[in-house]
């Protein structure tokens, strides 16, 4: 009797419940920042750019101009691309495509053309964004690429590219068709678990694979990183990191929700920085450990007397870099994730114990990964039966994570997407400890990417690129230590019988077949290359080589 009668008021309580979904839930979007920092800041400065200012009613009004010229122009769920530097128009782009109803593929503004036609290709992209930066290399695809309708040009005439590209629509002309538009934009969603995003990243095998992200994972990300960063109302944040890059790590959206303002930079490169910086009262910026050197090393550069936060992640942060850092005034905060995790998963939380150590060894406790994030679930470090290792910072493991901050999965690869959720946990493929404290440290990548200015560079990529020369017979490529870049990458080269080519051709030749960041630094010609019994380069060989030339003048 008790139980038939608990059964009854489970029954009456779920059917209660559904009547009331509409006062007890929304589905969570990162829209919704804007539209409330919008109505509540809208006289604050939002915005600025070289001359160019706007207010958060004026970026409200900016973006919703934006959003009903692409929305008169796809369907819902169209993905629309963009390839610009940090300019306005991309920032704006992060709220304005999903606003449209579409899905924004920020594409890399430093990849070859033939790169951008892959990504182009197999999002299906309907319209193409393009800084006029990047015009003339996107010339003729909306006829390479089948889906592609419209390629829009970016004209930035603060900083004088205002000539413009036959066959492109000028974005001005874009939006002036739809200014008498009345119809209303929605800015509520109804599936927090669609897509908003779709980020390109290389991955191991050299292919391209597209990392979706939803509404739900980029608010949550966002808040955790506003969290973390420490954002408020009064944070001035420069953009030094891609907004490319997993967007921006979802910045565009924590700065929003928080209310601060947005410091747009079009080349990440000292002297403006350091302007920004003492002019504009820069508190909060992030990047690779690149932009902590540029920051460092720069003829500008000086003690500040006044509180500036850097995240930075991408490869750990050297402690001689820590140090430096610390003595001018600046705080590092050290995080670890990938594109697959809508960028930083985990940070290393300072803790207070650490002041009474060696500026050494306080260096290298805040260059580990550390732990999970406040919007994440906790880390494991697994052997390969995904048995949890010891956590005594020695026994190797792979680094797994799991939450509302992994992909929904790989766009139209769902063997790619099964085999990287394998165990009901996303595997990101590299290989780390845990600590006794919980932290983790990353000690090596087991698919042999190389982090390069924060950017993910494939070897199997540009191994593919150097071997294509019809003189190369075998190559193996690997990362050696950078301490501007973080890693860079060095090839070893088998050349065919009879054959001969010089280091600078080599080079030259995989510059015309992928980005020139990818390019190695360095070619070293052998007679043979490491190999396990089952005739596989060992390149954790080739990696303790100390073969690197002297850095060239």
């Amino acid at each position: 009797m008790f139980l038939t009668q608990l059964h009854a008021d489970i029954r009456e309580m779920t059917m209660t419940f559904a009547t009331t979904q509409g006062a007890n839930h929304a589905a969570l979007t990162p829209l919704s920042f804007l539209r409330r920092s919008a109505e509540i800041y809208p006289d604050k400065e939002a915005i600025i750019y070289g001359r160019r200012r706007h207010t958060y009613r004026e970026f409200r009004v900016e973006v919703e101009r934006l959003a009903l010229a692409i929305r008169a122009a796809i369907s819902p769920g169209d993905r629309v691309a963009f390839l610009a530097p940090n300019v306005p128009e991309l920032l704006l782009a992060h709220f304005a495509v999903p606003l449209a109803g579409g899905i924004l593929v920020a594409i890399n503004s430093r990849l070859a053309r033939d790169e951008v036609i892959t990504i182009l290709d197999h999002s299906d992209a309907r319209l193409l964004f393009v800084d006029s930066e990047y015009s003339a290399s996107v010339r003729g695809l909306a006829e390479t690429c089948p889906a592609l309708d419209t390629i829009i040009e970016i004209i930035d005439e603060e900083f004088g590219h205002g000539a413009g590209e036959a066959g492109h629509t000028p974005l001005e002309v874009m939006l002036a068709r739809t200014a008498t538009t009345t119809d209303p934009l929605r800015w509520e969603i109804d599936d927090e678990n669609s897509v908003i995003t779709i980020n390109y990243t290389s991955g191991t095998t050299g292919n391209p694979k597209g990392v979706m992200y939803t509404h739900r994972g980029a608010y949550l990300n966002a808040l955790g990183e506003a969290h973390h960063t420490r954002l408020a109302d009064d944070s001035t944040f420069l953009w030094t990191l891609p907004m490319f890059h997993c967007n921006g790590w979802c910045m565009p959206w924590a700065v929003t929700a928080a209310g601060g303002a947005h410091v747009c930079l079009r080349a990440v490169r000292s002297e403006p920085i350091w302007r920004a910086i003492d002019d504009l009262n820069v508190t909060h910026l992030c990047g690779s450990p690149t932009v902590c050197s540029t920051i460092a090393n720069a003829p500008e550069a000086h003690r500040i007397d006044r509180p500036l936060r850097i995240t930075t992640a991408g490869a750990p942060p050297t402690p001689s870099m820590l140090e430096h850092l610390e003595a001018m005034g600046i705080q590092v905060v050290h995080v670890y994730g990938l594109t697959e995790a809508y960028g930083p998963y985990t940070v290393c939380e300072y803790q207070p114990a650490w002041d009474s150590l060696s500026p050494d060894s306080r260096a290298r406790m805040v260059s580990r990964q550390g732990v999970a994030m406040v919007q994440a679930e906790p880390v494991r470090v697994v052997d390969e039966a995904m048995n949890d290792v010891p956590r005594d910072g020695e026994a190797l493991g792979e680094i797994l994570l799991r939450g509302n901050n992994v992909m929904l999965g790989y766009f139209k690869d769902e063997d790619a997407t099964n085999a990287a959720f394998a165990g009901g946990w996303f595997h990101t493929g590299d290989l780390g400890v845990m600590h006794p404290d919980g932290y983790i440290e990353l000690k090596d990548r087991a698919k042999d990417i190389i982090i390069s200015g924060g950017e993910n560079i494939s070897t199997v990529e540009v191994e593919a690129a150097i071997s294509s020369h019809p003189a190369v017979l075998d190559v193996a490529v690997v990362g050696f230590a950078s301490e501007r870049w973080g890693e860079r990458p060095k090839a070893y080269v088998l050349l065919r019988p009879g054959r001969a080519v010089n280091e600078s051709s080599l080079l030259e030749h995989a510059r015309g077949t992928i980005a020139r960041f990818k390019v190695p630094d360095y070619v070293v010609f052998v007679d043979t290359l490491p190999r396990t019994a089952t005739g596989k380069v060992t390149k954790a060989a080739l990696r303790a080589l100390d073969d690197v030339p002297a850095p060239r003048t």
